[in-house]
């Protein structure tokens, strides 16, 4: 039976898989392969934590995908995608981790066997899950075929987000909003950052009302004082202390679609230099949510925000975000659009970006952020709803 519980309604999927045949035609491509977990979802509606193994999804013009995977993962594709089980393949257990076989001659076989040996396949070279053994065991299978670099593709496709989509990132912007107001609450010296993770964790997983929460695709990052300059620093034993500021990168979680909102916590009484750089960094926020408008580009954003950083004498050379939506770990990014100077994509309703400008010194860091929402008209929404300022506990 198709699963149970699905998180969007049939004609949801069929509008994703008629944008991704409409690509693999444009590129010419006879079959599409991904392995990218968010991907396998956004299509299938396939959710589980087994992409540690390989798995995908196999995408025909003519017919419904194939999820292949795991055999002891099929019976969790059964339960989830929407295609019948006669859609379910899998592959032995004695391939997995196998130094005399791969899982990639079962996919090859597969592929042979439904007419596609010497076929244009897209395969998504450039991914977190695709490895390089993968990719020469195909090509050592399947000679006569010709692959195609589908990195991306599907990604692209999930850019701007339905009417369904939203409804979810709505839901998940409410548990970050949770998550903040308990980190603000907890937040004191003297209080272990291990502890503090341990509470973000129930607040972000308990959810509210019928919004229960799930893992998010990043792990909460709170780097404090001088360490603050490293914005991808997990948790230790230590304890917060009267006098730093510390930066909480989160995000709730619903039916794995992420909302992030970060915000900075200074114990104690600021020094001025922080208090500039926070009244640039919210100048420069506002600023770029104004210009974050369907028909300007990303670069546009980027270009406001950086005005008043400039003016205070702050540079930062980083990008300042990227789209989100479904996403599994090591990353809630998308993967396409990048809020900087050179980037030139024009923005449509529906998009969803974190704007991220991050402040990350050489001593110290600062970040105030939001998750946004392209509109038909008139400047971003934002999907929470937090002061925008460094957060000051005395």
């Amino acid at each position: 039976m198709p699963g149970q519980n699905l998180p969007f309604s049939k004609g949801e999927y069929e509008r994703r898989l008629k944008l991704v045949r409409e690509e693999m035609a444009a590129r010419g491509m006879d079959v599409l392969f991904i392995e990218d977990p968010s991907n396998m979802a956004w299509i299938t509606g396939y959710d589980g934590w087994s992409f540690y193994v390989h798995q995908g999804v196999v995408v025909f013009h003519d017919s419904d995908p194939i999820w292949w995977g795991r055999r002891q993962d099929a019976n969790g594709a059964r339960r989830t995608v929407w295609m019948p089980d006669d859609h379910v393949r899998f592959y032995l257990d004695h391939f997995v981790q196998s130094t005399v076989r791969h899982p990639m001659q079962d996919l090859a076989a597969l592929l042979a066997d439904r007419g596609y040996a010497n076929k244009r396949i897209g395969v998504e070279l450039e991914n977190y899950y695709f490895s390089a053994k993968a990719y020469l065991t195909l090509q050592a299978e399947l000679p006569n075929a010709a692959f195609v670099d589908a990195t991306a593709l599907v990604n692209w496709k999930r850019g701007i987000k339905s009417a369904e989509e939203i409804t979810l990132m709505r839901k998940a912007a409410r548990i970050s909003e949770k998550i903040i107001d308990g980190i603000y609450a907890r937040a004191e010296p003297g209080a272990r950052k291990a502890d503090l993770v341990a509470e973000i964790y129930a607040d972000a997983i308990r959810g509210l009302d019928d919004a229960w929460g799930d893992y998010p695709a990043i792990v909460p990052l709170l780097p404090s004082g001088s360490s603050a300059a490293a914005p991808h620093l997990t948790w230790d034993g230590g304890a917060l202390q009267k006098g730093e500021a510390t930066f909480f990168e989160i995000s709730g979680c619903f039916r794995r679609y992420h909302a992030p909102l970060c915000r900075t916590v200074f114990l104690g009484k600021p020094p001025q230099f922080m208090r500039d750089a926070e009244k640039a960094l919210v100048e420069g926020l506002e600023a770029g949510l104004d210009k974050a408008r369907a028909g300007n580009t990303a670069g546009d954003i980027y270009r406001a925000l950086a005005a008043p950083l400039e003016r205070a004498g702050i540079e930062r050379g980083a990008r300042a975000g990227y789209p989100i939506g479904i996403s599994y770990p090591p990353d809630w990014g998308e993967r396409t659009v990048s809020i900087r100077d050179e980037d030139t994509t024009v923005l449509q309703p529906g998009m969803t970006f974190h704007f991220m400008p991050g402040l990350w010194m050489d001593d110290w860091g600062m970040e105030i952020t939001e998750s946004i929402l392209i509109t038909e008209t008139g400047p971003a929404e934002c999907f929470c709803s937090k002061p925008r300022e460094l957060h000051v506990k005395d």
